[in-house]
Formats: C-alpha cells, sequence, structure tokens
C-alpha cells in the first residue's frame, strides 16, 4: 500500500492559526473608509460577545463636492500634443488619512499592553493602507486580517463572521 501524503496548509501569514477562536479578550479592529469599530470579546471563545470600546465616523463627501475638477494639462516638449495629468482624489485621501489614523491608535494601545490579540477587518483597499502603516508590536500582535466589509454589520453579526473566518 502506498502512503497517502498529509495535505500542508500553508497560512499567508506565519502567525495565522487556521484552528483559531475569537478567544477572551481578544480585540476586533473592523473598519472601511469612513466608519470604524473597535470591538472587545468580553465572552469566552465558545460563546463569542463583543462589545464595542471605541467608534469612529466621518463626514467625507463625493470627491466633486471637494473642488475636484477637470484634470491638468501640460504640452509635450516636441510640439503641439498635449497630456492630461491625474490628480489626487481627495475623497481617497480623506478615508486613507482616516485609517491610518486609527491604525495610529492601534499602535498606541499595542505599545501600552491593552490587548494581547487582534483581528484586523477591512476591505482590500482600506486593508492595503493599513498594511503600509502596521509596524512595530502592533504587527506582531496582529492573528488575522480579513479583507470584508463588516462594518455596517449588527455587532453580533459580526462576531459570528469573525469567528468563521478565524476557523476556516
Amino acid at each position: 500500500m502506498i502512503p497517502v501524503a498529509a495535505a500542508v496548509l500553508v497560512n499567508r501569514y506565519p502567525w495565522e492559526n487556521p484552528n483559531m477562536k475569537l478567544a477572551s479578550n481578544m480585540w476586533v479592529a473592523v473598519v472601511d473608509g469612513a466608519r470604524g469599530l473597535i470591538l472587545k470579546n468580553e465572552g469566552t471563545a465558545m460563546a463569542p460577545q463583543l462589545t464595542v470600546l471605541r467608534s469612529y465616523a466621518i463626514d467625507n463627501p463625493m470627491s466633486h463636492e471637494q473642488g475636484r475638477d477637470r484634470p491638468g494639462r501640460f504640452n509635450d516638449a516636441s510640439g503641439a500634443h498635449r497630456s492630461s495629468v491625474e490628480i489626487p482624489d481627495p475623497h481617497q485621501k480623506v478615508e486613507d488619512r482616516f485609517v491610518t489614523g486609527i491604525i495610529a491608535e492601534l499602535a498606541e494601545d499595542a505599545a501600552d499592553g491593552a490587548f494581547d490579540k487582534i483581528v484586523i477587518v477591512a476591505p482590500p483597499v482600506a486593508l492595503g493602507v493599513m498594511r503600509k502603516e502596521i509596524g512595530g508590536k502592533l504587527a506582531g500582535l496582529i492573528v488575522k486580517e480579513i479583507a470584508a466589509d463588516y462594518v455596517k454589520m449588527p455587532v453580533p453579526e459580526i462576531a459570528k463572521a469573525v469567528q468563521k473566518a478565524l476557523e476556516g
């Protein structure tokens, strides 16, 4: 009989555990570009109960309401050809500053020892911005990054969704 090789599960991050639970006192940061929740599991791993520690929100008008106009133009050196220059999206800049502000607060909390483990939940764009800012002690405390937008969900549904993502 030929032995069957065991399946090897490769995690994206070495600190991710595929059988992890939402442990007691674990923090969960649920963020998008305009809203954010910092939650703490006051329950157990078998019966998580997330409570809101902090809530964030910003009023970020659409780009056209923030003065965005047509892209700038310039003449090429070779003659009559004109090219446009992409201008930054003011709406996205505000969202990026909002997300980096939350990460800065979480980094301070991590440095103060406020939590031992944290799960980060954000849509892919916001998660990308967060990854650029995460460093130091905070990076070592992240047990899972979930690329999803849970911020509009009720807190009990967030707990169920995070628990499912951690288990699976």
